[in-house]
């Protein structure tokens, strides 16, 4: 099959149950559209990643790498994935990262709570993929989405990215573009080979020039949202 993942077509034949249940309706593209690129996960590469992650079964290994290899290919496309919970409220693309466990998900969801559904929405609840297209930073669902499976095929605008602590009292304050540089290449599949590598920095070195990126010290409260999205929404041009 083929889907419509940022803006691109990418052909991948399911083999699992757990991947082909991720694909909505949405993503799949019309007969007619032809792939930009595609993926294709061999069996004995599956079995030799069940092996190293026994946990896992094969279903899962396809699940996961099939997104592995889909983001490595979105770097030929002026694109990557950002490991973190993606929200659109008026059509701009707020991104809360962190390691897992942090409550960036919980977060996300009190925008939800706090704007209410019609101006809100989950654009993928662990792995958005940003875009750079004519010159600006978009934020797309993609059908891997970690375990809530929350996500849509939409379009939104980058405002801000913030990377969430956990804290008794709410705080948020700007970084600096080089001190956010490894916050990102941590949430981030880092290519491997030198020429990707510098496509990719250079890639995120016009993100930090474009977006603003700031470290949010937080709890799990309506009072969090509000410290987050005064700080985030205003325009701010200073870098």
């Amino acid at each position: 099959m083929i889907l419509n993942i940022a803006g691109l077509n990418v052909k991948i034949t399911p083999r699992y149950e757990v991947l082909a249940s991720r694909i909505s309706n949405e993503y799949i593209a019309p007969d007619s559209a032809k792939p930009d690129f595609s993926i294709n996960i061999i069996p004995g590469y599956l079995e030799q990643k069940q092996k190293e992650n026994p946990h896992l079964t094969l279903a899962e290994c396809e699940y996961i790498w099939s997104g592995e290899a889909v983001f490595a290919s979105m770097l030929d496309f002026g694109g990557f994935m950002l490991h973190s919970s993606a929200v659109a409220l008026d059509g701009q693309a707020y991104l809360f990262s962190a390691r897992s466990g942090t409550g960036k998900s919980t977060h996300t969801h009190l925008w939800l709570d706090c704007f209410g559904a019609e101006r809100a929405k989950i654009i993928n609840d662990d792995k958005p993929l940003l875009r750079l297209i004519d010159g600006k930073f978009y934020a797309f669902g993609s059908p891997w989405s970690g375990k809530t499976d929350e996500n849509l095929n939409i379009k939104v605008p980058v405002k801000a990215i913030a990377f969430l602590e956990r804290s008794q009292t709410n705080s948020i304050e700007r970084i600096p573009s080089l001190a956010a540089l490894p916050l990102v290449l941590n949430q981030t599949v880092r290519p491997l080979g030198e020429e990707r590598m510098s496509c990719l920095l250079s890639l995120l070195d016009r993100l930090l020039s474009d977006i603003p990126v700031y470290r949010l010290k937080c709890d799990m409260s309506h009072e969090a949202v509000e410290t987050s999205y005064n700080m985030m929404s205003e325009r701010n041009e200073s870098r």
